[in-house]
């Protein structure tokens, strides 16, 4: 009979190795399932990770083509787009063997194959059974598709695909102006390639705050990044030239091909429990494919489900916190997550990151509230990098003051939220930021000062 591990985790992305790894520091003998061959999840291996790579690479490319000139630095610019895939190739499996020598080193057994629960405890892999007192189920996100659009990771291609072009595309239409749509349509566009992004809503970042939508719009296109909002893609046909992409408003209405040479489809994600055996076991999902969960626990005894499968924001982040939160709650501690206070980020150029509530979440919801505001052209540091596109914007609730959400648009602000997330963590006033000395000159202040200009005594501008 083999060994009863306390907990068998099944995916091996952010929630299922950080699960795994604190696991293993509060004493539990535990394992961890992993398919894919490499640990890190689609994260690690074709998301968050390499586009990140690839994010800095093209942006340290178009500042040294477009921007030295006017620092006093004469450079010529080629781009090697062999040597850019490898360097991020580099990145990811220095990072993946890290994760390996993270399992030895908390005591974390590593399973590789496809894991399928069989029964109260045991879960079948590559023929082999497993048994556990707990299970966790962690097995992510995968792309969602669309009608008449066919992923072949080459032309039309998904995060995946976008990640591993050969060649930079003459033109390049991408299906969904979110967070993975205007990551990647940023890398190709600052890499040579003409870039449109079709959008079903009328405006971009579905659920941002609508300053930042507007904002975010206007710098966008001032990159030459072309939009056809309000619009849904019904089908795309290749061609001898290339790719045909029809068109139609989102309300119906008269069709418009778009030419293309890559599609990139980026609609969003949908959770991955395919083969998983739920049904068999007692686990229930929503009309969407969730995994229900009440405090992480699913509806079957001793399995617990986090991250991408289950309801929530699809963020690594968020999973890792699931994921500490579980391993804790199975060791008999009291894990917890506050999703009030989980923040986005989109790691375009500018960056755009935010925490907690939206204004136009706040007056849906009748909570009183007052803002500040501060834009990066006042700020000192940002004028001297010649990065003062944005603002901070900082929401507090009009009569105790307490920080209820911060939406900023700029360089650097992917760092800059973790300040207002760990105010609202211990449930500071606007107050609180605003009296905190921070060091000049930094963009940092402008955080400071959106929060002096709660209360109206903004001193810099």
């Amino acid at each position: 009979m083999s060994e009863v591990y306390d907990v068998l985790i099944i995916g091996g992305g952010p929630g299922g190795y950080n699960c795994a790894i604190r696991a293993g520091q509060l004493g539990l003998k535990v394992a961890c399932i992993e398919g894919r061959g490499a640990l890190g999840g689609t994260c690690l291996n074709v998301g968050c990770i390499p586009s990140k790579a690839l994010l800095h690479a093209s942006e340290m490319y178009e500042a040294a083509e477009k921007d030295f000139a006017d620092l006093g630095i004469k450079a010529s610019v080629e781009l090697d787009l062999p040597t850019m895939m490898e360097s991020k190739e580099k990145t990811v499996s220095a990072l993946t063997q890290g994760i390996a020598f993270l399992f030895k080193k908390n005591k974390v057994d590593y399973i590789q194959g496809f894991g399928k629960i069989t029964g109260n405890g045991t879960v079948e892999v590559e023929g082999k059974t497993y048994t556990a007192k707990h299970i966790v189920i962690a097995t992510g996100s995968e792309v969602a598709t669309l009608p008449n659009v066919d992923i072949d990771e080459k032309k039309i291609v998904s995060s995946t695909g976008a990640l591993a072009l050969s060649e930079v595309p003459k033109k390049m239409l991408v299906i969904g102006a979110g967070v993975i749509g205007l990551e990647l349509g940023s890398v190709w566009r600052r890499l040579g390639a003409e870039v449109a992004v079709v959008e079903y809503l009328p405006h971009i970042l579905p659920g941002m705050d609508g300053e930042i939508q507007k904002q975010a719009t206007r710098m966008f296109k001032k990159q030459k990044v072309k939009f056809e909002l309000g619009r849904k893609v019904t089908g795309v046909e290749k061609t001898k030239s290339g790719l045909s992409v029809t068109t139609e408003a989102s309300a119906g209405g008269k069709p418009k091909d778009i030419d293309a040479d890559v599609v990139l489809v980026a609609i969003g994600r949908r959770p991955y429990t395919n083969g998983l055996g739920l049904d068999g076991v007692g686990v229930k999902t929503d009309k969407r494919g969730f995994i229900e969960t009440n405090y992480f626990k699913t509806s079957a005894a001793n399995i617990w489900a986090i991250g991408d499968c289950t309801t929530g924001p699809m963020l690594a982040h968020k999973a890792e916190e699931e994921a500490v939160a579980v391993a804790e709650l199975i060791a008999g501690k009291a894990g917890h997550v506050n999703y009030d206070v989980i923040p986005g980020v989109i790691y375009t150029s500018p960056e755009i990151a935010c925490v907690g509530k939206t204004e136009e979440e706040l007056k849906e919801a009748g909570i009183p509230y007052k803002s500040g505001k501060f834009p990066f052209m006042a700020n000192s540091r940002a004028r001297a990098n010649h990065e003062t596109d944005g603002f901070v914007k900082i929401l507090a609730h009009a009569e105790t003051d307490e920080i209820l959400g911060a939406h900023m648009i700029g360089a650097g602000v992917s760092e800059m939220i973790a300040e207002v997330a760990l105010a609202m963590e211990f449930k500071a006033a606007s107050e609180d930021i605003a009296r905190t000395c921070h060091a000049h000159p930094t963009c940092s202040e402008a955080v400071r000062q959106a929060a002096m200009d709660v209360e109206k005594w903004a001193m810099q501008m």
